[in-house]
């Protein structure tokens, strides 16, 4: 993984801008820690930052490539799992590579089938390739949209880059936010409509999308979209299939010439991943698989089962990482470095996001990272076959907004009257609520129920998901640590979007059919735990720091969210039993604690960025 950035201009001399492009590219250290390199032509102008994954030693970038008098230049971050069949493809039609990275190999698939090469692409990507006889840019994104690309226009400029960082780095970018911004951060946050940049005239290139830019604007493609049709295979077939499918990508996920581990919850979608993983070692003689997991100091001692986390994960780590016979790190983090490091999550995320389930992550990462330079994680599992609440609560089912959201008005209570008169936040909310159904490709003739879960399953897949892909991305490479997510391989998630939810739902569990798909994969006790999320902590002491802190924000004169936040409400709030009333606003695991901690983030956010609201 690594991080990239561009910048083309038909007016400036690019190659009197190194300081600026230099700037951009170091805003991007972390995602790539192992080498720095640009390329600078007249009227563009490529970064890139490395981490060494395959190939250490011949896959620098921005990478050059010759095809007659034709030369193509790439600036590329991710992975591409089906390199082998794409190298010998290649081959046969007369290629010849100097290297084993993928890098070579996609910028080969370019120059042979142009624009289309990205169908023929299984991976992780996002990247930019400029062809120089015909000045053109061509950007692209993965399908499910698992590594980042965003992209603004300035006049006759146009830059891109893995981050929102790297643009704000160029002169030209201005940290600027108007109320579709603030609508975004205060009401659709921490999640993030597709293709929105939050900041003014700043944009993300869709999952599924790529783009070519030359002297005549932008065109736009969509090269990959769901698409709705008939299940043609019976059950013991889609089992075999789900089966067939996740045996071959965690397989393909596993190769890389550094140090694989994997993520270990002792749920079952981190258990599968980890016993795909320590069957390959074994069958190979690759040694023993090293798993992580995290928790808390003092979990245990204030751990409250609930409907949302039934039990702890820490028996069932031991389980699982017992069975398989993996060398097994547990990570247990303090209260108060949970708190500590919002401000430095939210820099990481360029935004406020998930509180301590981000700043859980990311110091997770920090420690993965000692011993580990890549990851497997169960992530995304339960959007893809249904394992979330909002596939089962008929109240979440039928609600009529983001079921993870149910609450909209709640939010609205958080605000100054100002504030939300001005933005008209509530409708802005219906909006993109509606916009969201309104892409659903729905299957004719189906029945009402079964297109009712076709469009929860849509509204997880494209609103819901890239906010987990966003954290999972921003917070491990702020380490430099690559995290590989096999369940959105997307041959998975094209076959079980069309499997109807009564196989889905096998035997009404949860994950019915992943879990059926498993069996003799996993321990019969670990294949049907009920769910349980990701570990948050249970200690008071992180809800006092956050509340603490939030309400010293609200005290300060110069705090940028006083305009913003209704005080006397937030002060309510806090003089609150927040746990015999703490429901989730965001999600299962954002609730009262979440809530300053998202203040904290949103004022560190302003600060830090010096946004300016316009």
């Amino acid at each position: 993984m690594c991080g990239i950035t561009g910048w083309i201009d038909w007016e400036r001399n690019l190659e009197q801008e190194q300081p600026i492009l230099d700037a951009m590219v170091a805003t991007l250290a972390a995602r790539g820690p192992d080498a720095s390199g640009t390329y600078m032509k007249k009227h563009v102008a490529f970064g890139h930052r490395r981490l060494s994954v395959v190939d250490l030693v011949n896959g620098a970038q921005p990478m050059i490539r010759q095809r007659g008098e034709h030369h193509y230049i790439i600036t590329y971050n991710g992975e591409l799992y089906n390199t082998p069949e794409l190298r010998h493809d290649l081959e046969m039609r007369g290629y010849r590579f100097s290297t084993t990275c993928d890098t070579e190999v996609l910028l080969t698939a370019y120059i042979e089938y142009g624009p289309a090469c990205v169908e023929r692409f299984n991976g992780i990507f996002a990247f930019g390739i400029w062809d120089e006889a015909k000045e053109c840019l061509f950007l692209a994104r993965d399908r499910i949209g698992v590594k980042p690309l965003f992209y603004t226009e300035c006049g006759k400029s146009f830059l891109f880059g893995s981050e929102l960082k790297a643009l704000l780095a160029n002169p030209l970018v201005k940290p600027e936010v108007d109320s579709e911004g603030l609508a975004e951060v205060f009401m659709i946050g921490p999640a993030r409509t597709p293709g929105h940049g939050v900041f003014r005239g700043v944009h993300e290139l869709k999952p599924g999308y790529s783009m070519i830019y030359n002297r005549n604007g932008k065109k736009i493609i969509q090269y990959w979209a769901l698409s709705s049709q008939p299940h043609e295979h019976d059950f013991e077939q889609t089992v075999e299939t789900v089966r067939e499918l996740l045996c071959d990508t965690a397989k393909r996920q596993l190769v890389a010439d550094v140090p694989v581990c994997t993520f270990l919850s002792g749920g079952l979608d981190s258990s599968a991943l980890t016993a795909l993983a320590a069957n390959t070692y074994k069958r190979e003689g690759l040694g023993d698989l090293h798993t992580y997991s995290v928790d808390y100091v003092d979990n245990e001692k204030y751990f409250k089962a609930s409907s949302f986390q039934p039990n702890s994960d820490a028996p069932w780590v031991k389980r699982v990482s017992e069975y398989f016979n993996t060398q097994h790190h547990n990570i247990i983090l303090e209260n108060e470095e949970l708190a500590q490091c919002l401000v430095q999550a939210a820099e990481a995320r360029d935004l406020p996001g998930m509180a301590d389930i981000d700043t859980s992550l990311y110091l997770f990462s920090r420690e993965i990272k000692k011993g580990a330079t890549v990851a497997l994680s169960g992530e995304c599992a339960d959007e893809v076959f249904g394992g979330y609440p909002w596939f089962y609560r008929e109240e979440m089912i039928h609600a009529t907004t983001f079921p993870w959201a149910p609450r909209p008005e709640m939010r609205l209570e958080w605000l100054t009257p100002e504030f939300k008169n001005k933005l008209n936040l509530s409708d802005y909310v219906k909006q993109r609520y509606s916009e969201a159904l309104s892409e659903v490709p729905q299957l004719p003739g189906e029945e009402p129920i079964a297109a009712r879960m076709r469009e929860i399953f849509y509204l997880s897949l494209t609103r819901w998901m890239p906010t987990l892909l966003d954290r999972k991305d921003r917070m491990s490479m702020a380490f430099g640590l690559e995290v590989r997510v096999p369940y959105c391989d997307h041959r998975i998630v094209e076959y079980v979007w069309n499997v109807p939810w009564a196989i889905k739902n096998y035997q009404n569990r949860e994950k019915g059919l992943l879990r059926y798909a498993l069996t003799g994969i996993l321990p019969d006790d670990v294949l049907w735990r009920k769910k349980s999320p990701y570990p948050k902590t249970h200690n008071p002491e992180y809800l006092n720091t956050v509340r603490s802190w939030a309400l010293e924000i609200l005290q300060d004169s110069t705090s940028p969210l006083l305009p913003l936040i209704d005080i006397d409400k937030i002060k309510a709030i806090a003089q609150s039993d927040l746990s015999a009333s703490n429901i989730p606003w965001f999600g299962q695991l954002m609730g009262g604690a979440q809530l300053f901690a998202y203040l904290v983030q949103a004022d560190a956010w302003m600060r830090k960025y010096r946004v300016n609201i316009v």
